[in-house]
Parts: structure tokens; sequence; C-alpha cells
């Protein structure tokens, strides 16, 4: 488990890294994987696939979503990652390629009273 600056956009959660760290060998490896929120009300566990976008308009468009979001994350030479002047240690030195998640099962827990767990299960159509 790492930490990543996930972002919520069109109905998915993307986030990017490093190749060559650990989560992008992984990645490269078993595409599967699990993300966890934690709200003042819920967490909430995403499990799912994750897919490497490097589709150039696609990228242009996150790199812009994370400056909104205060990372100033620009399209590299490649035209198809991301780099910065800065970065959480755990996403490797530059580029950073991104990924989106799509979610097979989705689980909250409410972490107020009365309490209580949901569970969603998507299925590809």
């Amino acid at each position: 488990m790492t930490g990543v600056g996930a972002l919520w956009v069109d109905d998915a959660f993307w986030f990017e890294t490093g190749e060559q760290t650990r989560k992008g060998r992984n990645l490269a490896r078993d595409p599967r994987c699990t993300l966890s929120v934690a709200t003042d009300e819920f967490d909430l566990v995403v499990e799912g696939t994750a897919e490497q976008i490097r589709e150039a308009a696609t990228v242009v468009r996150m790199a812009e979503r994370w400056r909104d979001q205060g990372w100033p994350a620009r399209v590299d030479d490649t035209g198809v990652a991301l780099t910065a002047d800065f970065s959480a240690p755990s996403a490797g030195p530059p580029p950073w390629v991104i990924y989106r998640l799509d979610t097979d099962r989705t689980t909250a827990l409410k972490t107020v009273e009365p309490g209580g767990a949901t569970q969603w299960r998507f299925h590809s159509t």
C-alpha cells in the first residue's frame, strides 16, 4: 500500500506513478489494484483494474485537472506522460504515467453512528 494523488474525474479514479517504481512494476505485471479513501463520515475501498493511459489529449486534460488541485503537473516532451517540479517520493522520478482505475467493486464503511457498510459491484457491458 502506498499513497497516491488520486483524482475523481469522469466517474473514475485517476492516479500517476513512475513506470520503474514498485507500484509501476506491479501494475505492469498485474493491473488489479485497490484504492482506499478515508473521509470524516466513511471509509471507501475501490477494487478494480488500472489501465495505463497514453492518449495525448487525455494526458493534457488530466495534467490540467491536477494543476487545478494544486499540483503543478505538466505534460513532458513525450506528450504522453507527466512531469513537475515536485511529487510524492513514492511516485519516483519523472516522467509519471497516468492510470485510470476501472472499478469492479466498491465498499463503503460508515465511521459515524449508526455505522454500517455497503458494497457495490460493477459489471462491464
